[in-house]
Formats: C-alpha cells, structure tokens, sequence
C-alpha cells in the first residue's frame, strides 16, 4: 500500500478514539455571522460544545481557504498554499466540518467543494476567522457528549491537529452510542475502519462528519488521482456486515488535490490510505435513533 514518510516516529496506537453519546440534528447558519460563530451558536443551541457537520450547499463571503500545496521546507510530509480571497460570494457545493476547540478557543476543520463567483470551481481548507455566512443555509450535525475534538501538536506529522478525548457529560440530549475517531497517516481507511468495528464487536455503523487526507485516491470506477496530497471531505459513509459477518465500509468521498484536481466518488476498500489525519464520528446504528 502507497505511504508517504511523515517527519516524526509513529506512535503504537493508530486511532486515536473516545466513547461518547450523540444525536443528529439541523440547524441553519446565520448570516452576518463568521462561520466560526455560526457553527458554534448552532452546536449550542443543542446544548453541545462540538461535534461534526455537513452540507451540500450554502454562501460564503467574505471567503478564505488555503489549498493543499507541497512542503517548502522539509517540516512536513505536504503543507497548505497561500491563503485565497475569492471576490463576492462563493457557492458551496458538498463538505465536512469538525467543530472543537483549539487553544481553549471554538475551532474548526473544514473541506469542501464550491464554486466561486466567477464560476470557477475550487476546493480545500476554508479559514475560520476569516469567511462570513453571506447567506442562511443548513447544515445537518451530529453533537457529542462525553467526547470532544481538541487541536493538539501531533509529532508525528508536526502539525496541530484534532483529536477526540474524553470530556465530561453535559447533559446535552444524546439518543445514540458513538464513539468519535482519528485515523493517524499510513493505514488505509476504510480497513482502519472496518478493523476498528470488528474490535468493538460493532455491526452496523453511520459515518458523520468526516474531515482530512488520503494519498491520492483510488474510485471504484477505475479513476486513479495520483497527486499525493488532498484534502478531504466525506459525502457519506457506512460500515455493515456482509454475509460472513466481515464488515465492509462504504466511502462516498470529495476531494481537491494540490495540484488543483478535483474528484468526487467512492473509494475503492483496502488501497487509500490516511496521509495527515481522518477526523470522524462513527454512530453505531440499531441502538437509540432509528433510521442509521
């Protein structure tokens, strides 16, 4: 399997994981508002600290993001372009978020797809402090109690990165089990997942949120992306159970390369392996909400 040479050792445990409660819900964000304030006013209005969300259209503007780029200095397997500005309002189209915090602060992680005012289609890594909601969309979350994604330094990739940990219940309504999930570089995701269902005897799972990189991409179509370096937003997922009692992930996945490539279908199992980091929420279906 492809892998790429991170800059620091590896450590033992390859996810990073924390049990938790939850439930799915919607909820709109204003605007006027940065993005980063609106997610967070969304989250709590539930009565939780973070959690994960996606969407599949909304307006941004003012509008930031950074693309993946290669690394200039040798610090980093891959690092991020200068930071964009696009003119007027940019349209998005499918994307992730994680919401937690960094430095004792809210924070996020975002990718997604869009289409700027020109017309011209783009992707990467939206800046919180810098993008305005320009126009109320929704979004569906799911919120988390008793985990939450904290930004640490992760010496391996030498980067800030999110992480879930256990936290302290807050009492928010939580209707499903869940367990909150960092897949660290070089495993393949899907079987990273599947192997993590079949160690806590979980059948039947529902992928939310679902925010990081793989090394290149590989579709079930045959379509190959051999730029290394992405970033990426999951669509949807699942991890079920075939006949033998094997679990099997589906990944319907979005993604910009660094080279500007932009790529959306279903990843092929066993041959797409984490680059940085995969942050994602898994809700273990038949227990509490229907319907998963």
């Amino acid at each position: 399997m492809r892998s790429i040479k991170q800059p620091g050792r590896p450590v033992p445990e390859r996810i990073q994981w924390a049990e938790a409660r939850g439930h799915v819900f919607s909820f709109t964000l204003q605007p006027g508002l940065p993005l980063l304030e609106a997610a967070q006013c969304g989250f709590a209005a539930e009565g939780f600290a973070g959690g994960v969300l996606s969407f599949t259209s909304g307006a941004l503007g003012p509008f930031a993001y950074v693309m993946p780029a290669l690394s200039k200095t040798g610090e980093n397997a891959a690092f991020y372009s200068d930071i964009f500005h696009p003119p007027g309002i940019t349209r998005l189209g499918t994307g992730a978020m994680t919401f937690g915090s960094r430095d004792r602060a809210p924070f996020f992680h975002c990718h997604a797809l869009w289409t700027e005012a020109d017309g011209r289609p783009g992707g990467g890594h939206i800046l919180p402090e810098e993008t305005i909601v320009a126009e109320p969309f929704e979004v569906e979350a799911f919120g988390l109690d008793g985990a939450q994604f904290i930004a640490e330094a992760d010496p391996e990739t030498n980067f800030k990165l999110f992480g879930p940990v256990p936290s302290a219940s807050a009492g928010a309504r939580a209707t499903s089990r869940a367990y909150a999930l960092r897949l660290r570089p070089n495993q393949d995701f899907a079987g990273a997942l599947e192997e993590f269902c079949r160690q806590h005897d979980i059948a039947r799972a529902k992928l939310h949120g679902g925010v990081g990189s793989i090394i290149g991409a590989r579709f079930i179509d045959g379509r190959i992306l051999e730029a290394f370096a992405t970033e990426m937003a999951v669509c949807s997922g699942a991890i079920v159970r075939d006949a033998t009692g094997t679990p099997q992930a589906t990944l319907d996945v979005t993604l910009v390369d660094y080279t500007g490539g932009l790529a959306t279908g279903r990843l092929v199992r066993g041959d797409n392996p984490v680059l940085m980091t995969m942050e994602l929420v898994l809700e273990v279906a038949g227990e509490g909400r229907e319907g998963t």
